[in-house]
């Protein structure tokens, strides 16, 4: 038997909690986000067209990309196929945003989005995506019925509920505040580095947070925008694994 005198047993009764409180510290999460993240991005992520290491984006911890698929009526992203590819190799989930032309129609471009994306909307795809960012020097109003037939066209092809990519500032002023969307999911752009983001258009929620557009991401060779999911909108997996049609 080993014998423990009664000084070392005292440095031990104090030394103990110390370590224990240490431990706990260690194991609790810090300021890294719990939540999932992952980048968005284009053809810009790729320079001089080189590919994206997906497998080093899943390994740095990124559950999810939102690339861009498509834009006006006759643009696609030469790497979007690609990046799906590798993408569901690596097991990340894909989302696919169109860019929309204000000034020219809507029907012609949603067509061009789905039939660009209809063939790798498969398990492991997010909901459609529109992104709103720029208004081709049209009105609000203008944009606004825009929106409604994209959308309403989107989600009849596909049986889906698209996901609305906005700024606060932006939607403010170009598209008037308007609180007819607030219905769809929101993908909000805002890099104030708060708790919380700056919610536009009556929306009181959130799926996907673009946090900033200067994110370093194993993987990827240039800054790229990162976002965050929302947990309190249910699993992700849940809301990427929902099938369109014809899936």
């Amino acid at each position: 038997m080993v014998t423990v005198s009664a000084g070392i047993r005292k440095k031990l009764l104090v030394a103990l909690p110390l370590a224990l409180a240490a431990a706990l510290v260690a194991a609790t999460p810090g300021s890294a986000d719990p939540r999932p993240s992952g980048p968005d991005l284009s053809a810009w992520q790729h320079p001089s067209g080189s590919p994206i290491d997906w497998k080093a984006v899943k390994g740095a911890g990124h559950d999810f990309a939102l690339v861009k698929a498509t834009e006006g009526t006759d643009y696609t992203n030469p790497h979007f196929h690609e990046d799906t590819t590798a993408m569901r190799a690596a097991g990340v989930l894909r989302g696919a945003y169109h860019f929309p032309r204000f000034d020219q129609a809507p029907e012609p471009q949603a067509l061009h989005y789905v039939q660009e994306t209809f063939g790798e909307n498969v398990f492991g795809s997010l909901p459609p995506i529109l992104d709103v960012e720029r208004s081709n020097g049209q009105a609000p109003q203008v944009i606004i019925d825009w929106m409604h037939r994209w959308l309403n066209l989107v989600q009849v092809l596909t049986g889906r509920q698209p996901i609305i990519y906005a700024a606060p500032g932006f939607w403010r002023y170009e598209v008037a505040d308007t609180r007819e969307f607030n219905h769809y999911p929101l993908w909000v752009a805002d890099w104030n580095q708060g708790p919380w983001p700056d919610l536009p258009g009556g929306w009181t929620n959130w799926v996907f947070w673009q946090t900033t557009d200067r994110a370093s991401i194993p993987g990827i060779s240039v800054p790229s925008d990162s976002n965050i999911y929302n947990g309190d909108m249910g699993p992700l997996e849940r809301w990427a694994n929902t099938p369109y049609f014809g899936s």
